[in-house]
């Protein structure tokens, strides 16, 4: 048996979307759907990128996978209300150590503020943990609730 979650991913996407659904779960799969993940099943992990991960603007899951992600989402019910979601990662310069992801959601705040803090919340982290940063990348969504909205973001990890 082929069991890939025995090695480390080594590639990661970053994705964003927001939506409107019949329920507060149907805003949430609609944003999956336009994230390019909602026909797979989401393994939420902590935020570690592993070492030597590279980047890929497209990433092809076959249906149905396990997928390990990491991802800001926000929901809301009250019509008017702004929502905002983002995500974060630090490459290392040194590519052999592990970069770090972070995830931030709020309510009433748009998706550069949302950004603005989770870039925040990873430099935080890189220095915490004595790395010199290469590089941050981030991506956001915001979403003006009608009925019922959703807001998301996501780093996924996958495998070449």
């Amino acid at each position: 048996m082929n069991n890939i979650f025995l090695t480390a991913p080594n590639i990661y996407k970053l994705s964003s979307s927001s939506a409107e659904g019949l329920t507060l779960l149907n805003a949430f799969d609609v944003a999956l759907l336009e994230s390019g993940i909602g026909n797979t099943n989401l393994v939420k992990m902590s935020s570690i990128l592993p070492p030597n991960c590279e980047y890929q603007d497209n990433i092809k899951l076959p249906l149905g996978s396990l997928v390990p992600v990491a991802y800001a989402s926000i929901v809301s019910k009250k019509e008017g209300q702004k929502i905002s979601a983002a995500v974060a990662c630090a490459i290392p310069k040194d590519k052999t150590k592990n970069g770090l992801i972070m995830e931030y959601e709020d309510y009433d705040i748009s998706k550069i503020e949302a950004e603005r803090v989770v870039i925040e919340m990873a430099k935080w982290g890189m220095e915490k943990r004595d790395y010199e940063i290469g590089k941050i990348v981030s991506i956001s969504a915001e979403h003006i609730v009608e009925r019922n909205g959703c807001a998301f973001a996501c780093v996924v990890l996958w495998w070449k």
